[in-house]
Order: C-alpha cells, then sequence, then structure tokens
C-alpha cells in the first residue's frame, strides 16, 4: 500500500479521496490555489502545498508544478479527482516518467478510451453499437455541414476530450454550425486544454444510462449496475438514480457490453461507460476513465467504497471479489446541489454563502466541502456539493430525498435545491416517466412555479441592480411559539442576519430591456460580436461571457444600433454590467 498520496484536485472530491486513504491508513497532501486557500480541503490533509493562482491552467491543470509538490512531500502516488487531469494520459506518463504511481487508469487505457474518437472506434471495435457520427476529428464548418446533411439534423458538436456535458453544443440547422463550433471549441479548450471536435446524430430525447466498472491489473472487470442520468440541462447531468427504470434485458445486454469493452482494452481502474437508449436500443456514448460525480448512488445500494477500491487496485492488488459477489440491495438518488439559478434559465450564481447547514437523518450522504463564509468563485465548477439519498424502495428514497432537502439551509446564492423539490413532486418523476428533454419542458412549463421559488428570499437570490434589497431572515417568537420571517430595510453589514447580493433575476444570456444590453451573469467576457454602429435584431448573440467554465450567450432582447461598447474581451463583469449601448431602439429592423 502506498505511503503518502497527494490529491490533485479540490472540493468535494479531494474531501472524499482524503477520507478514503485514512479508512486505509494512507498520509495525504492537498494542493490549493490563491481561491482555496481556506478551503476544507486543505484543512482535512496531513499536508497542504499552495500550487498557485486561482486560473486552472496556473494551478490544478499545472502538471510540471504538481509533481514538484508530490516530490518535495515524498508522495508515492497521485489522486487526480474527477476533472482537471484525471483523463490526461500525459499527466498518466508524467507520474510514471517521475516514479510516482497514477491512482486510474494505465496511459494506453486512457487514450483508447479517454479521447471520445478512439473509444467510439473500441467499441465499434468490440462489437458495441455506437451513435452515428464523424469518425474523424472536424475542423470547419464545411466539414461539419457535409456531416450534418449525411446524418440529418439536429446534429451535436462535441469535444473528442469532453464529458459532463462541456464542450458539447446542439445545431439545429445548417445556419447554427459554425456557432456551435466556437462555443464548443472555446468551452473545451478552457475546461480540458484541448479543442478538437466530432459530430454525431443529437437524439433529441433518450435516456441517459452509464454503467459502473471496476478492472484489476490482473485481467478482471466487473460491473456494479447502471445510473439513469437523464435529468440534464445544457447536457450536464443534475439529479441521478440507480437502478434505472429500464427492462432487465437491456440492463443484461448493457452491463455486458460495458464489461466486455473494458476487459477488451485491459481497463485496469473505476470507469464509466455511458449510453444513450431509445426504446430498447443502446448506443455506446463515451468512457469516463476516472471515478465519476454520482459514483456515490452506485457505492449505496452496493454498499461499496469506489475510491479505496481505485487505491488498492492501484496499489497491485487483484479484485478481491467477482460477479456473483455484488448484489445490488434498495433505491439511491443523487441530487447535485449547485450554485446557479432555475428561474434564470440555471446562471451561475457565484457569491458568499451566508449560511449554511446540511440535512441528516437514514439514507442520507452529504458529499461537499462548502461553509458559512465560503466564498463560491466562477473560476471553477458550479457543484457545492452532492446530496444522495437511500432507501429500501425507490419512493422511500424519493421521499427521503424531498425531506433532506427541505432541511438543507444554503443563504448568500441562489442553488438549485428549490427546484428540485418540485421536480422530484412532478409526476413523470414519481412514474420515472422520464428522459434527458424532460428538465428542459419542465422548467418551461412551471416556470411561474420556478420563479415563486426563487423569489421569496429563502433562496439567498439576486435582484437586478437598482432593486430593493433582499429581506434579512429573522427568527421571532411570539407567544411562545416560534417563526422565520423576513424583514427589510435591515443594515447591510458583518451584523446583519444575511449578506445583500448584487445579481440578476432575468432569463439566462438575455440582456436587460431598455437603453443597454447588460451582462446576466458574473463572468470573463470570452467574445464581443458587435460592434460601434452595427445594427442588432431581437434575439441576436451579442456577446459571450464564460461563467464556470460555461460559454453562455448573450442575446439582444430588443432591435437597435450599438452606439458604443462598454467591455472588451477578457474583462471579468459583474451581473447587470453593460455590455453594450443604443442608440435608440428600432421597431421596424
Amino acid at each position: 500500500m502506498f505511503k503518502r498520496v497527494l490529491i490533485a484536485n479540490r472540493g468535494e472530491i479531494a474531501l472524499r479521496v482524503i477520507r478514503a486513504c485514512r479508512e486505509l491508513d494512507v498520509a495525504t497532501v492537498a494542493v490549493y490555489s490563491d481561491a482555496d486557500r481556506d478551503s476544507l480541503h486543505a484543512d482535512a490533509a496531513d499536508e497542504a502545498v499552495h500550487l498557485g493562482p486561482t486560473q486552472p491552467a496556473a494551478s490544478y491543470l499545472n502538471i510540471e508544478r504538481i509533481l514538484d509538490v508530490a516530490t518535495r512531500t515524498g508522495c508515492d502516488a497521485i489522486h487526480p479527482g474527477y476533472g482537471f487531469l484525471a483523463e490526461s494520459a500525459a499527466f498518466v506518463r508524467a507520474c510514471s516518467a517521475a516514479g510516482i504511481t497514477f491512482i486510474g487508469p494505465s496511459a494506453k487505457a486512457m487514450e483508447q478510451m479517454g479521447g471520445k474518437l478512439a473509444a467510439r472506434a473500441n467499441a465499434r471495435n468490440a462489437g458495441v453499437p455506437v451513435v452515428p457520427g464523424s469518425q474523424a476529428a472536424v475542423v470547419t464548418a464545411a466539414q461539419v455541414r457535409a456531416i450534418g446533411h449525411d446524418l440529418g439534423y439536429p446534429i451535436a458538436i462535441k469535444a473528442s476530450a469532453g464529458g459532463g456535458g462541456k464542450g458539447l453544443k446542439v445545431a439545429g440547422g445548417p445556419d447554427q454550425v459554425e456557432s456551435a463550433i466556437s462555443l464548443a471549441a472555446a468551452e473545451a479548450g478552457a475546461y480540458f486544454g484541448d479543442a478538437t471536435l466530432y459530430v454525431e446524430r443529437y437524439l433529441e430525447s433518450p435516456k441517459h444510462i452509464e454503467i459502473q466498472v471496476l478492472g484489476d491489473k490482473h485481467g478482471t472487470v466487473v460491473h456494479l449496475g447502471e445510473r439513469d442520468c437523464s435529468l440534464q440541462r445544457r447536457h450536464q447531468k443534475l439529479v441521478e438514480e440507480t437502478p434505472a427504470h429500464i427492462s432487465a434485458g437491456l440492463r443484461g445486454r448493457m452491463c455486458d457490453a460495458a464489461v466486455k469493452l473494458s476487459r477488451s482494452i485491459g481497463y485496469d481502474s473505476a470507469g464509466t461507460i455511458e449510453c444513450l437508449v431509445d426504446g430498447d436500443e443502446f448506443f455506446f456514448l463515451e468512457m469516463n476513465t476516472r471515478i465519476q460525480v454520482e459514483h456515490t448512488i452506485s457505492e449505496a445500494i452496493y454498499g461499496f467504497d469506489l475510491v479505496k477500491a481505485q487505491i488498492r487496485i492501484a496499489a497491485g492488488e487483484r479484485l478481491w471479489l467477482e460477479q456473483d459477489d455484488l448484489r445490488a440491495r434498495g433505491h439511491a438518488i443523487e441530487c447535485r446541489i449547485n450554485a446557479e439559478s432555475p428561474a434564470a434559465s440555471f446562471a451561475p450564481c457565484a457569491g458568499r454563502i451566508a449560511a449554511y447547514n446540511v440535512p441528516g437523518g437514514p439514507g442520507i450522504r452529504v458529499d461537499g466541502a462548502a461553509f458559512a463564509g465560503w466564498e463560491i468563485t466562477s473560476d471553477y465548477d458550479s457543484l457545492v456539493a452532492k446530496l444522495v439519498a437511500w432507501g429500501t424502495d425507490r419512493e422511500e428514497a424519493r421521499r427521503r430525498m424531498l425531506r433532506a432537502l427541505a432541511e438543507y439551509q444554503i443563504e448568500g446564492i441562489q442553488t438549485t435545491i428549490p427546484f428540485y423539490s418540485l421536480l422530484l413532486s412532478d409526476p413523470a418523476f414519481v412514474r420515472a416517466d422520464y428522459s434527458t428533454s424532460t428538465v428542459d419542458g419542465f422548467a418551461r412549463d412551471h416556470r411561474a412555479a420556478i420563479a415563486a421559488a426563487y423569489d421569496d428570499g429563502s433562496a439567498g437570490g439576486p435582484q437586478p441592480p437598482g432593486a430593493e434589497a433582499q429581506p434579512a431572515r429573522v427568527v421571532v417568537e411570539l407567544d411562545d411559539k416560534r417563526y422565520r420571517v423576513s424583514v427589510y430595510g435591515l443594515p447591510n453589514g458583518p451584523d446583519a442576519p444575511t449578506r445583500r447580493m448584487a445579481a440578476y433575476h432575468g432569463r439566462k444570456g438575455t440582456a436587460h430591456g431598455g437603453p443597454a444590453i447588460a451582462a446576466p451573469m458574473h463572468g470573463i467576457v470570452a467574445e464581443i460580436r458587435v460592434g460601434q454602429g452595427d445594427a442588432v435584431s431581437s434575439g441576436q448573440v451579442v456577446a459571450i461571457i464564460e461563467a464556470m467554465k460555461m460559454m453562455n450567450e448573450v442575446i439582444a432582447n430588443m432591435p437597435g444600433t450599438i452606439a458604443a461598447v462598454n467591455a472588451k474581451v477578457g474583462d471579468t463583469v459583474e451581473a447587470g454590467t453593460p455590455l453594450l449601448f443604443f442608440a435608440e431602439a428600432s421597431p421596424g429592423l
């Protein structure tokens, strides 16, 4: 077993790895950026070392710096968590050259499956059906339009190095191709450092089902069932559950195919085979050659620690169980608690957490690294915590999740918590009758209820510039009975009950009406697409803002002529900052 492991990551997954190491009596070294100086993962490790600036490229993606820290602190292994360097074969080889074990799959297995183009080829060779699409990288809009003509629209333009929905854009027709390529490449480059793209047919309403696999370095591969990850926004998962509501025959075929494919490439760690399901057919989508965010629900029903298994396998142990030893029990649901505003089309909500209390009780697990006073920065993913509910059956797990969501208190920022309370109470979720298009439809059909859930100040939500400050949340007693009330007009200082926020309530990506087009969220200006004197039409994309590693379109909600440009590429802007000014409205434009 290893003596000391460096965790090349941050937040809740870094804490998760630290806890697994502690149970194995392995010392840990955390690394942190400027933004993470006061983080829980830095406090929890046996030792913590500063990496560099907040920007990932200068810290959590800096291979040379990470290996230097590992060498100086005497680490004999590195766990990458997920994201950042978790699927970098170059990092695996750099670790090996430095005499340090990478806790994850081999570089060869990663290259075979980590790149989506190579993964599709290997799946075809193993006899696993794949989504129709390109077999090589695409570079130009002309290439993509030719493929779109053959496949039929809509098409998905995807990052080969991608995952988690990042670097994935949909083109509904030839006229949308150029914009989709630009956004997908920019997002992929920002998050993965690799802007290589390919094209697939876009299945509009499939189920997204993934199979958890685990292999060792001695040729053994097993699976730990499947997870339904269909509830997504912007192609990123929000709610996952296991087991999925699919037929036993389909489940068996998918799990057998996942093991067969993993064994064919000598896969030797925890990994996930992702598939799209249409009726009783399934298509290989990609393989994530790392631990998944939602590994928690597989652990819940199998009673198995996947992170400890990763570490033991990397240390050379043979897998200590066979497929028949793995038996699922009960049902588990995970909700990703994100710093986002569903009332504003899931716009990121960076800011400081004013109050933070997590739920507990039977069957509840919270994997997080947040606390009161912690600053959620736009430089990283919006995930605050993962809330998991287990029950003896699906309905018990669902009701436990609703109870836990009601107990979860986060103030100072908006989160997805109120949205999940509505979503999990919807008849479609109760019936387990949903697909990848369900969240968009639910958000559209229940816009008023969602807006009401985020309009009472209880979610710590921001207000538009110039709006009245949010009320303070205070507790009072009347006739020995306790009440929680909202009070307007209290001072907004260190002693105030809640922190006042300044931001935005409108639809994500839609500019404010009136004489200016304003930033709908805090972020970095990635593109300004119009200039002084340009005429714009209502609905035209005029700018791109990068927020929490996502590229967000800013759309004009009225026609007019641009009188002045108030921002430049690279500027950091707050929600409500005017980006462009109209000379005058032109209703006939």
